[in-house]
């Protein structure tokens, strides 16, 4: 296993205020596969943040912005993965699993299922938002495959802590996911990344614990009405 440095969490300056940042920046040797707005895609990364932004955020370029802040890190441009949420990152969780680290921050502003009717999803649009952010990192290296794999084991685990939460909803409508592992040339990758494989199982207990307990967090500070609730 390759040893990365653990997820930080800092603060940047913007509009005469203090915003806080995750930061996880293990630099070069490693690579991604990731939904963010920056970053998105597969490929090599060298960091990954997850900066929180105002609950009316609007940026005529939110991509333009997430690289600026990224920038303001002293973080390489193009080299990373971005995500923006208006959930208080202070509150994330970070649980690890024989390995598997994970960083999660949890808002449940509109909570939905993803298949519904078309009328239904434009009804979603007047509604405020909420944004479930994810980076799980894995430290052995992992095929394109067992990568696009994981993503997808994630996302069922998170589906399960909300479903456990009595949420009828699997996810939110802006959700995002960065799986990260060591680059393949410095060991043989693990072919696999389904929740019955070695990785994939230890992948999907820590983003189930960390979206449980973020879940747990949220619902401890807000309210959500039950017709938020799809159903």
């Amino acid at each position: 296993m390759i040893p990365a440095p653990p997820v930080r969490l800092l603060a940047r300056t913007e509009g005469g205020r203090a915003w806080p940042v995750l930061v996880w920046a293990p630099g070069p040797g490693w690579r991604a596969v990731s939904s963010g707005i920056v970053g998105g895609g597969l490929g090599p990364r060298a960091w990954w943040i997850d900066a929180q932004v105002d609950k009316e955020y609007f940026h005529p370029d939110p991509v333009a912005h997430a690289g600026e802040i990224a920038a303001g890190l002293g973080l390489a441009p193009d080299a990373g993965v971005a995500m923006l949420t208006a959930a208080d990152v202070t509150r994330w969780t970070h649980p690890t699993e024989a390995g598997v680290a994970v960083a999660a921050t949890v808002g449940l502003g509109l909570p939905v299922l993803a298949a519904v009717p078309p009328e239904v999803a434009a009804r979603e649009a007047d509604e405020p938002v909420g944004t479930i952010n994810l980076l799980v990192v894995v430290p052995v290296p992992l095929s394109d495959a067992a990568l696009v794999n994981a993503v997808v084991t994630a996302t069922e685990a998170k589906a399960q802590a909300l479903a456990e939460a009595g949420l009828r909803a699997t996810g939110t409508s802006s959700d995002a996911v960065c799986v990260a592992c060591p680059d393949p040339a410095q060991a043989e990758p693990e072919p696999y990344g389904g929740p019955r494989s070695l990785w994939g199982a230890r992948i999907a207990r820590a983003v189930h614990a960390a979206v449980a307990a973020g879940t747990a967090d949220w619902f401890s500070g807000m309210s959500v009405p039950g017709d938020r609730l799809p159903g």
